[in-house]
């Protein structure tokens, strides 16, 4: 029996695009991304758990560096106003 296992994170905020569309570049064919307005939301989907579990943990590690550098810049961008 073949099982589809599949998460979904999703990146909201103003600045959410910023950090999601870097993202994007390493998306494998087991993802998808779609940025709205003020989403990201990026589908995992694969037959093992396994890949799903490293897909989703190499995102997130991902994430976490896209997000201190788009408050980097915002803050930057604050201190120039």
């Amino acid at each position: 029996m073949k099982m589809k296992i599949k998460a979904k994170i999703t990146i909201s905020g103003e600045n959410a695009e910023l950090a999601a569309i870097p993202l994007m570049h390493d998306n494998t064919d087991t993802m998808k991304t779609v940025v709205t307005e003020k989403n990201a939301v990026t589908c995992f989907e694969s037959e093992k758990i396994g890949s799903v579990i490293a897909s989703v943990d190499d995102y997130l590690m991902n994430a976490k560096v896209a997000e201190d550098i788009v408050k980097l810049a915002v803050d930057e961008d604050d201190e120039r106003e």
